[in-house]
């Protein structure tokens, strides 16, 4: 009988192909499976190296696999999850575990460990970022759920994973749907940082008339400092490519629409079912509904008046100093909503570690996150990024900045939720006295829902 293979993996796109090849680097030898021939041939071509197969059969599939099966599905979330599970089925055998490693709802998660478990099938999300490199070179990877099916593939995702200071860019999350629900942030995060990015390129571009060659080398320059990141630095590299067809930069001829997969959304809806405030988020996630209404803002633009350029203008320092005040206002915003949640579903959620595993291989990737784990680590129990001592001396120094540059671009008519909202954000966090105590007072008028005092405990209500 020939040899088991170690690993399987269902959805030979291009991720999923990059990633078992990446597996199979490692010396663990896997099995891929999808319906599409001319896929599983690609892989078979590509892994000639090394000892991976593939086959468009789930019997045969399953079969090839050392038990307990470890198989993991990079397949498009929603139905097709559930469909490849009920595909597989038949041929598992109790103790067998699926992974599902692609962006699935956390709902979905926990709906599928419950039915699987009653089939004796070992059922767990585990987060995967780092896009099609990132998984072939090494990404950045969050299981969590069943602990200790993890195990039996802890060797495995450590391997493939990708590596800071040779420490690997995986750990376990977290009971139940941890590992999906701390990858949804993650896009949620690297929403509101694309979205940032944009607004400091359209203020660079339109406002203070910087080249595409400007905004590369400055792009460049920011990635060599404490905005050192994986977006920052692709963003510098955008700025330099020409395109084929026309010559132009291929920046100046991509239609300004901005497609999205949920995950931004399911980060700002679950964040409102929480309480916790993730403004900037928000905003990415409006910025690209927005951006989808391109006729009628083509119209609108012809209808109104542009205000000329604002006085006081930033310079490319004061702009650096406003992304990064920006950025640091966005993680802590995701990282707020991963501590709650914790809270709210038992995740068990360690903050420390997962900034320890986003420093590397992911999208959100970027030298804040050794600050940020540094500060967790430090205190365990931190409310918000923005009370941690350190990061309080960083935002006094960048705060400025970052008001010169909203107050810029909305006298330039340059919008700027994003910019906008991590200022207003920063500044109701720091206020110790907000105007909610009129909106207390105005729902105690219409709807008698009453209210509290700040000179004496108790519920009041007044007929006004």
């Amino acid at each position: 009988m020939a040899d088991l293979f170690d690993f399987g993996l269902v959805g030979l796109g291009v991720m999923g192909r990059n990633f078992i090849l990446n597996v199979a680097d490692h010396g663990f030898s896997s099995m891929g499976l999808d319906t599409d021939p001319e896929k599983v041939e690609a892989l078979k071509s590509e892994g000639s190296h090394v000892k991976v197969d593939g086959s468009t059969d789930a019997a045969t599939f399953v079969k090839s696999l050392s038990t307990p099966r470890k198989i993991m599905l990079l397949v498009p979330a929603g139905k097709p999850v559930d469909a490849v599970a009920e595909t597989l089925l038949p041929y598992l055998d109790k103790g067998d575990i699926i992974i599902d490693g692609g962006n699935s709802f956390f709902e979905d998660t926990e709906r599928r460990i419950t039915y699987l478990a009653e089939k004796g099938i070992h059922f767990f999300g585990s987060g995967v970022s780092g896009g099609a490199k990132g998984a072939r070179r090494g990404p950045s990877i969050m299981p969590g759920g069943d602990k200790e099916a993890y195990e039996h593939v802890r060797n495995i995702f450590e391997a493939a994973s990708a590596k800071v200071n040779g420490e690997p860019c995986v750990e376990y999350m977290g009971r139940g749907s941890a590992g999906n629900y701390v990858k949804m942030v993650h896009n949620g995060i690297e929403y509101g940082l694309m979205q940032l990015i944009s607004e400091i390129y359209d203020i660079s571009n339109k406002g203070l008339g910087y080249s595409n060659e400007k905004l590369a080398e400055m792009f460049g320059e920011w990635n060599k400092r404490d905005l050192q990141s994986f977006l920052v630095e692709i963003t510098a590299e955008i700025f330099q490519k020409k395109d084929d067809m026309t010559g132009k930069h291929l920046v100046d001829v991509i239609l300004d629409k901005a497609k999205q997969k949920g995950t931004g959304k399911w980060t700002s809806q679950n964040a409102m079912d929480l309480g916790i405030p993730v403004p900037t988020i928000d905003a990415a996630v409006t910025m690209r509904e927005l951006s989808a209404l391109k006729d009628q803002r083509v119209e609108a633009d012809k209808m109104y008046h542009t205000p000329s350029l604002g006085t006081n203008k930033p310079d490319a320092k004061t702009l650096e100093h406003a992304l990064l005040f920006a950025f640091v206002v966005t993680y802590a915003q995701g990282m707020t909503q991963l501590t709650a949640a914790s809270k709210e579903y038992n995740y068990g959620l360690n903050l420390e570690t997962i900034a320890k595993i986003w420093r590397g291989g992911c999208i959100i990737r970027a030298g804040l996150l050794e600050n940020i784990r540094k500060a967790y680590d430090k205190n365990p129990e931190l409310a918000n990024l923005l009370l941690d001592e350190d990061f309080v001396k960083m935002i006094k120094t960048l705060e400025g900045d970052a008001r010169i540059v909203v107050q810029f671009a909305i006298r330039s008519g340059i919008p700027v939720s994003g910019l906008a909202s991590a200022v207003s954000y920063f500044d109701a966090f720091r206020s110790g006295s907000l105007p909610l105590n009129l909106i207390q007072a105005q729902r105690d008028h219409f709807g008698s829902h009453t209210y509290e005092r700040i000179d004496r405990d108790g519920i009041f209500h007044t007929e006004w």
